[in-house]
């Protein structure tokens, strides 16, 4: 439709340019079917096409105007231009305008129900956005002393959240963040993202352990396929999940960071995270992953991996495998590690690389190689360790016999 035709309408400049095009455009054509008349008499069968201009205007504004400019052209329907011919006389003339009203009333109408729909429509995505900010919420700037910047580009249009998953929580254990890949992509991944999320949230800070926080995610996915299983399959009884959805998995990386900027991990099939430092990008790869979640049993032993610690200024660079795997027109892959050396650089400060900065510019370079087309979610996280140590003051010494200050 012509009212949707200028990007961002809702902006003020492109809502200017908007009406203006949409009240331009149907004038033009009366005035069109005016002169064509004028120069080039018909004897008034040409201006049968006046019929058009309030359709177009209903396609693009509002009904009044559709209803204004529709009389006006019924009025120039009825006026004699050039020379009439014998057998197109005042019937002729009766006829059109009766055609132009019966356009006008017609595009009343439809205008109308068009417009309950576009405010039908603008309620459901504000409750569509409502809802998916509830399952993958935006993550504070700052968490108990680390710097936090995040971003979620989703494979299906129209989505804020696919089958990627995030989330950063501050514990009395330390910094605790997850970072995943529901298998598929868009909206029939979500069910299995909240039910991941929402476990995390609880979870993260009941358990002392990383390992134990991995084994209650276990569970968590285990019986959300079980409960999903019931209501898809019934039929599949008593094979559960794993007959039924034997396929679905997640992969997960579980990151610690401690009071001290110790960095502990567990890595179930996902993608390790580059270390940033100040203007240097190095992989983190301390240990082989084990397997996705859902498609082994977890190891009786879990261990956490120690991945050295963040001194003040540097990060962690999370992300999933849409980000790697993007490819452009041509089939190339994206150089996520080029880019993000760049990136870095790009957002480099004094005291360390802006988390925000370094995300946005990654986003940017991503959208640019796949041309904004996208096949599968991509989630981008960073963590950056703000935390300053502050020297103890060496107390003074106090003199024997002397009386310390209430």
């Amino acid at each position: 439709m012509i009212r949707t035709w200028a990007p961002g309408a809702g902006g003020t400049a492109a809502g200017a340019v908007r009406r203006a095009v949409v009240l331009v455009l149907p004038g033009l054509w009366v005035l069109g079917v005016v002169a064509w008349e004028l120069c080039s008499p018909t004897g008034g069968r040409l201006l049968q096409l006046l019929a058009a201009a309030p359709a177009i205007a209903c396609a693009g504004t509002g009904r009044r105007q559709c209803v204004l400019l529709g009389g006006v052209c019924a009025l120039l329907a009825l006026v004699p231009f050039g020379a009439v011919e014998p057998a197109a006389g005042a019937g002729t003339r009766v006829m059109t305008c009766g055609a132009i009203l019966a356009v006008i009333g017609a595009g009343y109408l439809t205008a109308g129900r068009r417009l309950r729909l576009v405010r039908e429509l603008e309620r459901t995505r504000e409750v569509a956005v409502a809802a998916q900010r509830v399952v993958l919420r935006p993550l504070p700037r700052r968490v108990d002393g680390v710097l936090l910047a995040a971003d979620h580009l989703s494979a299906s249009e129209g989505a804020m959240v696919g089958g990627d998953l995030y989330e950063v929580v501050g514990t009395r254990h330390g910094v605790r963040a997850v970072i995943g890949d529901v298998r598929g992509h868009g909206l029939e991944a979500i069910g299995t993202v909240a039910a991941m999320l929402g476990s995390f949230r609880e979870v993260a800070h009941d358990e002392p352990e990383l390992g134990e926080v991995l084994r209650r995610l276990e569970r968590a996915h285990q019986r959300h396929l079980r409960e999903r299983a019931l209501v898809e399959r019934p039929a599949a009884g008593d094979g559960g999940p794993v007959s039924a959805f034997a396929e679905e998995f997640v992969t997960l990386l579980l990151l610690e960071v401690a009071r001290d900027g110790s960095v502990t991990a567990l890595n179930c099939g996902h993608p390790w995270p580059y270390r940033v430092a100040c203007r240097a990008v190095d992989p983190v790869a301390p240990a082989e992953p084990m397997p996705p979640l859902g498609l082994f049993p977890l190891p009786r032993e879990l261990p956490a991996v120690r991945c050295g610690r963040l001194r003040p200024g540097e990060g962690l660079f999370l992300h999933t495998d849409g980000a790697a795997d993007a490819r452009d027109a041509t089939g190339e892959f994206f150089p996520l590690a080029q880019e993000l050396r760049s990136s870095v650089e790009a957002a480099a400060a004094p005291c360390g690389p802006s988390p925000s900065g370094v995300v946005g510019e990654v986003r940017e370079a991503l959208l640019r190689h796949a041309d904004g087309r996208l096949t599968d979610d991509v989630a981008l996280v960073m963590l950056s360790n703000d935390r300053v140590r502050v020297p103890a003051r060496r107390a003074r010494a106090t003199p024997p016999g002397a009386r310390l200050p209430r």
